[in-house]
């Protein structure tokens, strides 16, 4: 293995996985619902912020909608 290596020579290239990377949003949410997802991260090790992302893209798929029925 050399000790150094010469990168100036490299083409760049776009990432592949780019179109699949995830997007900085900001989303207001009760207290509860943040509260209910660091819980389930605690008991399953996955990050809440992923719960969450689970969560919604399984409601996305299967088409689920909110229940509006409370107003």
């Amino acid at each position: 293995m050399k000790q150094e290596y010469d990168f100036s020579k490299m083409k760049s290239r776009k990432n592949p996985y780019a179109a699949k990377l995830k997007r900085q949003v900001t989303i207001r949410m009760r207290d509860d619902v943040i509260t209910y997802f660091k819980g389930m991260s605690e008991e399953t090790g996955i990050p809440y912020q992923s719960l969450i992302n689970l969560y919604l893209r399984d409601c996305m798929a299967t088409g689920r909608q909110p229940d509006l029925s409370w107003k």
